[in-house]
């Protein structure tokens, strides 16, 4: 950590951040993989049906109620990807030690990069049916940028979790 002092969120945050009671759910690498491939994909489904919401003609209030229900377990996995990071992305820079300033680095210039190749994919794509229908899908234009938003957003969070390293054993031997 750096020499500045924490204030008592930090201190909270921190002691949150580095809770054991939720390691068994993050403990090993394919749980990591399977948590963040969970959440990618209440992500995904809570943009289909916000943008299905948004494109109907009608006001239908089932998506909605649908949304509501998955955003629990989607708060539970963004949780458990937090924990298992160990509040890489959502600790301030002065709660971090010179380690995880250098990994907070390396995920945000990862999450950049892939960010910035989908971000060409989905422009491109959006030119490609353009060009074939003659113009450039308008109604397309919205979801897709909203979509390149919550991407952005989320991106560093899904890396950080792909990336975390598994907890260095205790031994009991070596601790008495």
């Amino acid at each position: 950590m750096t020499s500045t002092q924490l204030t008592r969120y930090d201190r909270d945050m921190l002691r949150l951040m580095n809770n054991p009671r939720g390691r068994r759910l993050y403990a090993t690498a394919p749980r990591r993989r399977l948590i963040v491939a969970a959440h990618v994909t209440l992500t995904g489904a809570i943009g289909a049906l916000m943008a299905y919401a948004f494109l109907v003609g009608t006001e239908p209030v089932w998506p909605f109620a649908v949304t509501a229900v998955l955003l629990l377990p989607w708060m539970v996995a963004t949780g458990a990807i937090n924990g298992a990071t160990r509040g890489l992305l959502e600790l301030r820079e002065r709660a971090l030690d010179e380690r995880q300033s250098a990994e907070r680095s390396r995920v945000l210039a990862r999450a950049h990069r892939v960010v910035t190749l989908l971000l060409v994919t989905a422009v491109a794509a959006l030119l490609v049916v353009g060009g074939v229908d003659g113009d450039a899908p308008r109604a397309y234009a919205a979801p897709v940028l909203v979509t390149a938003l919550v991407v952005h957003w989320l991106m560093p969070l899904w890396v950080a979790g792909l990336m975390a390293q598994d907890e260095p054993a205790e031994d009991e031997e070596t601790a008495v």
